[in-house]
């Protein structure tokens, strides 16, 4: 049988290195992390991020990092640049080169081409005296800690270090440039990050498809336009067009004795809930919950009170928020 204890004693021993090291790492860092921000926040071009095996899925990772949070980037594959990508760098670029050992022979193409047309260059390696970091424009020093594999020769420490250090890096970025969600959203219109990122004026009804009446209008008309709009309630609207209170189903059934024989203000709900359009659609989501409603009218404060949208629980639904 398995010895669990023991599969459990060997994860919590690689955690507890791999997490110490980057302790390690955040107090080493010094003036040379500042300096490549300051050289990334002056690329007039891309950031090309290149690394060989390990390296190579880590460099993959901080440029994929740097793309989505502002910093234009992409991956160069150090063996390809051998074979024509070294034009994809260009006068404008800074490259990042990562090596734990600063001495991966497939590099030496790459870094003599930034040498030889002047190409700014951040090397990040474990060996203060290695080629790369003696090349290199700005040279980040990783501890030399050793690996949590316990032979000391399969990447794992270093490989956590060094993905930890493009975080650092992308994430000083985003704040020196105050990114903010709205612009990562634009980066990531689909999938669960961008649905969460979704304001209101994305997902909500606009223009003939609100359900809306005048207040003086007969309730058998109110009824027309429920039914028509589909969403089981019907906003109410004053001589402005500004929203003062909504119908539904609730107010029906509270007022089913003499129902047609009343307005849509002698039915309404006064003051209903509304939400700004440009709000963030799970911040709607939150007030439908807190309100025990399924929907909300879009209206802007700033304006003049006239309805924008209207939003339903089941579009937040289809978009993936909840």
């Amino acid at each position: 049988m398995a010895d669990h204890a023991k599969f459990l004693s060997a994860a919590r021993r690689v955690i507890t290195q791999e997490a110490e090291s980057l302790t390690v790492l955040s107090d080493q860092l010094g003036e040379s992390f500042a300096q490549a921000v300051e050289l990334l926040l002056n690329a007039k071009g891309r950031v090309i991020v290149s690394g060989m095996g390990k390296s190579g899925h880590i460099a993959r990772k901080i440029a994929a990092t740097f793309a989505s949070t502002g910093t234009p980037a992409h991956f160069v594959h150090p063996a390809e640049a051998s074979h024509g990508d070294l034009g994809m760098m260009t006068h404008g670029d800074v490259v990042l080169v990562l090596s734990n050992s600063g001495e991966t022979p497939e590099l030496a193409d790459l870094v003599a081409y930034t040498r030889r047309f002047g190409i700014p260059m951040i090397g990040v390696a474990s060996r203060p005296q290695s080629t790369l970091l003696q090349r290199s424009d700005v040279a980040i020093v990783l501890p030399n800690l050793g690996e949590a594999c316990g032979t000391g020769v399969v990447p794992t420490t270093s490989t956590t270090m060094t993905l930890a250090l493009g975080d650092a890096l992308a994430v000083a970025l985003m704040e020196h440039r105050d990114f903010t969600p709205e612009n990562f959203r634009e980066f990531h219109p689909g999938g669960k990050l961008g649905a969460q990122l979704s304001k209101v004026a994305d997902l909500m009804h606009i223009d003939h498809a609100i359900p809306l009446v005048p207040a003086d209008t007969p309730m058998s008309d109110a009824l027309l336009e429920i039914s028509q709009k589909g969403f089981g309630v019907v906003g109410v609207t004053d001589e402005s067009a500004c929203l003062i209170g909504i119908v539904t189903d609730g107010d029906l059934r509270r007022h089913m004795s003499g129902l047609l024989e009343r307005t849509a203000r002698e039915v309404m709900t006064a003051q209903p809930a509304t939400v700004a359009p440009n709000a963030l659609a799970v911040e709607a989501v939150a007030l439908m919950n807190d309100k025990k409603i399924t929907c909300l009218f879009a209206v802007d404060p700033r304006g003049d009170g006239q309805v924008a949208g209207f939003l339903h629980i089941h579009d937040c639904l289809r978009a993936g928020i909840v």
